[in-house]
């Protein structure tokens, strides 16, 4: 699949911007690494933290007697900047039909709350994270409505998929009109909000924008607006948008001392990039070789045939088999070969449902 892509949402002045302006200096950083000439100038790209690439990386070195390490390819998020949400965006206020055109295409939104205290930056129409929230969810919904609205019910004889896809709708706006995002609750509901790229019914994250003095007290900052917004824990990251601006332009080694000082252990961004992959039911297996270690991005539930063709779509026509290693048994055996002669390798078939982490090598047909 492709890279995963998040849009950035706020109200004018809650630091989505200079959020933003951090994941576009990390992404020169990693230039070096990713070809990112195609990317558009409103998308910045993130690596997701595996500390499980070294050590796999370390092992290929040795048992293939390379000279240096492989070069480590992580998993990728990709940041959209959504411009111009204002109230009243859904009626095309400020540049609200951008707005909404850029985040129909998302996988997901994050929604950047303002939870600092520089009294320096204006608020410009941010009142509270709760408000703020009500009014960038108010946008979504009357956008939604409009697109709803804009359906007509089947007419004549019609099948009974037409008929249930109608009732979806009906279902969709009656929890709008209450204020409420649908819940796709099935297979012919998330087909509706798919085909119709509806914004209410993507996953959210939440990046709370603190103080940089707020970082060492996240997990309270996490638990009480898990309260206060009514979302689960796992989709909220305590940021500050500023040091995030500032450990982006550091070194590895200046980046671990500041954050030491700061008393976290990794960026803002990084946890984000995280939350994001694991708030869309996202996983990574594995491959390892001489040219490159690195992590590929599936969703939960894929088959062997299915993750081959992420590789590249000839991958998934062709597919053989699958030879798969865990990767404990990978480290502590050290490599393919050492696996193999010990049988931890095993040969899997097409239907194989994937685990996180498992090292690959798919055997693809002419």
């Amino acid at each position: 699949m492709s890279s995963l892509q998040i849009g950035i949402v706020g109200l004018p002045n809650v630091g989505k911007s200079t959020l933003f302006n951090a994941l576009l200096k990390k992404q020169v950083a990693l230039a070096a690494n990713y070809p990112f000439a195609t990317i558009e100038p409103n998308v910045g790209v993130v690596e997701v933290p595996d500390e499980r690439l070294l050590p796999l990386a370390e092992v290929t070195k040795v048992s293939e007697k390379l000279a240096q390490l492989p070069p480590l390819k992580y998993a990728l998020v990709e940041f959209v900047d959504i411009a111009g949400l204002v109230k009243g965006a859904s009626q095309g206020e400020g540049l609200g039909n951008q707005f909404l055109a850029n985040i129909r295409q998302t996988d997901a939104i994050c929604h950047v709350l303002r939870h600092f205290s520089d009294a320096n930056v204006l608020r410009e129409g941010s009142i509270d994270p709760e408000q703020d929230l009500a009014i960038i969810r108010t946008e979504l919904q009357l956008a939604d409505l409009e697109t709803l609205n804009k359906q007509k019910p089947p007419k004549g004889t019609v099948s009974k998929d037409e008929q249930l896809r109608f009732q979806v709708i009906e279902s969709f706006k009656q929890q709008l009109e209450q204020g409420r995002s649908p819940i796709c609750d099935g297979e012919a509901a998330e087909q509706v909000a798919k085909e119709l790229c509806l914004l209410t019914t993507k996953p959210e994250i939440f990046a709370i924008n603190a103080d940089e003095t707020a970082l060492r007290d996240s997990t309270a900052i996490i638990a009480e607006f898990s309260k206060r917004l009514q979302v689960r824990a796992e989709q909220i990251v305590v940021i500050s948008a500023k040091i995030e601006s500032e450990l982006a332009v550091l070194g590895n080694e200046d980046q671990e001392l500041y954050m030491a000082e700061l008393g976290i252990t990794e960026s803002g961004l990084s946890r984000l990039a995280r939350v994001a992959y694991r708030t869309l039911g996202l996983q990574s297996f594995l491959t390892a070789g001489e040219i490159e270690v690195k992590a590929w991005t599936i969703k939960q539930g894929m088959t062997a045939q299915q993750a081959a063709g992420v590789i590249h779509t000839d991958f998934s026509q062709k597919f053989i088999s699958a030879r798969i290693v865990s990767f404990a048994d990978f480290i502590q055996l050290g490599g393919w070969v050492a696996c193999k002669d010990v049988g931890k390798v095993r040969q899997e078939g097409r239907g194989y449902l994937m685990q996180d982490g498992d090292i690959v090598e798919f055997m693809i047909g002419k």
